[in-house]
Formats: structure tokens, sequence, C-alpha cells
């Protein structure tokens, strides 16, 4: 009998190849916590490789491979599903929040991703690349807008970000591009596609001031923690760290502004921006 065939990259390789790990493993008799054992990983990563909510890295293929019988079948196509238009550390997240069904995320520094503009994106951006070509900034400009036309759905996924106030008062790009990306914010919490809220530097010392945090979930597949640094990133499916980071958040939640007076504070300092920015 022929074995499988290789995945086209054009038809979402990453979506097939976890589909072709389920059918893989139901032939061969294996539920995904017993085929976590021979993994050495859990059932849970296991049903995360198959929702395509994560990567099958090449030593998983490896033993994938070995394990089910596949061949090199799961060796040779993991490259095609590894490919990623953005960065290696933060690739894995981005294409786990295009199948999420609720994110939540707390923000120390700047916008969520999914909230800035391209000016504000331009600006973060060349920020954290002073050097680069002009090119590749717009690349990376171009990456962060179709990862935000997610939230042209009108009704998911779900996504509430707690903003330090920070966030706000860090003039990026100018007052021009500040009032412009924080009116963008207003306008996406006013639609009710979104629920923002500032945590204002009255609230003190909290949970979360070591960074950023962002929580995923899923409809088929568990619910994944996401901590970034600077040029770092980390996935976390550990069900009681996934836990504790929930907890983290809606601590977080309790200690912000309400959501009424959140979008008030934005307004009020987009405005501030834009007047002075216009005398």
């Amino acid at each position: 009998m022929a074995g499988p065939k290789d995945l086209d990259p054009s038809s979402s390789p990453r979506a097939l190849l976890g589909a072709e790990l389920r059918h893989a493993r139901e032939k061969a008799g294996l539920s995904q916590e017993e085929l976590g054992v021979r993994l050495f990983v859990s059932g849970s990563f296991v049903g995360q490789l198959e929702a395509a909510t994560r990567r099958i890295q090449p030593d998983i293929a490896r033993m994938l491979d070995e394990v089910l019988g596949t061949g090199d079948f799961f060796q040779r196509n993991c490259g095609a599903a590894a490919k990623s238009r953005y960065p290696e550390h933060f690739a894995e997240a981005a294409e786990a929040e295009a199948l999420s069904t609720a994110m939540r995320q707390y923000a120390p520094m700047l916008l969520p991703g999914l909230l800035q503009t391209p000016a504000y994106a331009r600006a973060v951006n060349r920020a954290f690349a002073p050097t680069a070509p002009k090119e590749t900034i717009e690349e990376r400009v171009e990456g962060r807008m179709a990862r935000a036309r997610l939230l042209d759905n009108p009704t998911k996924p779900l996504l509430w970000a707690v903003l330090d106030e920070a966030v706000l008062r860090r003039e990026t790009g100018g007052r021009a591009v500040m009032a412009e990306a924080l009116q963008h914010v207003a306008g996406l919490a006013r639609r009710n596609r979104v629920i923002v809220q500032v945590l204002p530097f009255s609230a003190g010392a909290h949970t979360a001031m070591e960074g950023y945090l962002r929580l995923m979930d899923f409809e088929d597949a568990p619910p994944l923690a996401y901590f970034e640094g600077v040029g770092t990133g980390r996935m976390e499916d550990d069900p009681a760290t996934v836990a504790h980071m929930r907890l983290v958040f809606e601590l977080l939640a309790a200690s912000a502004l309400s959501p009424e007076k959140s979008l008030a504070m934005i307004e009020a300092v987009a405005q501030d921006y834009a007047h002075e920015e216009h005398p």
C-alpha cells in the first residue's frame, strides 16, 4: 500500500499534518495519552499537535515516524508545516492565535499586535531594529496587519486585553501616531469587538510586574500560555502553569479600571495627543 503523500504547503500544511497525525494515531490504536507516553510528552501536547495549535518539531517528527510506522512522512513534511512569515520565537504563538476562540493578554509596555495601527507597528519595529532596511520593516508591518485581520470577524476570537497605563503614556512614533493608535483601540472597544481595561499607575504593585502574558483557548485543544521577552518567546501547556497564569490575569483584571472607565481614559489620552499635535 502506498504511503501518505507529501503535504501541499499552499493548503494549510500545519492543519493537514495534524490531521494526518490523528489518522495515523487512531490507525495504530493509540490514545493521545498512550502516544504521549511513547514520545515523552503529555497527551494534551499530542492533542495540540493534532489540532495544529503546536508545531511538530523535527525531533518529534522522527519519533512519530518510528512509533507510528509512517516511514519518514512526518520528518519530510514538518519543514513545510514550520514555514512562517513571523520571527522564529513568535511564529508558533502567531499561528496558534489564528486558531483560538479566546485570547486574554496583559501588555506592560506597548499595544498588543492585534490592536496596532500600521504607523504604530512601523514605529515599534523600527525601534526594535534601528538599522534594518525599510523593506524589512514594511514586511514586518504587513505581517502584523495580516494578524490584525482576525478582528475583522465580528464575534471571534474574543480578545480581552489589560493594558498597563504605561502603554498609553509611552509616546511611540510621535503624538499623531499615538492619537491614531489609541483612537483605533477605542473604536474597537466602542464597537464591542474587544474588551479593554487599563491598569492604572495608582494600582501599585501587581501580579504580572515581570512582563507580558497571553492566554489562548481553543475549541478542540487544551489552552496555552505564552510569555515573551526581548527577542524570545515561550509557549507553555502545563495545566498547572496555565491555570496559575489564568489566575494572574484575573487578578490583573480585578485591579484594572472597568471597561467603561478604561475607555474614557484611552479617549482622553488620545485627545491630549491630538490637541498637542495640533494646537
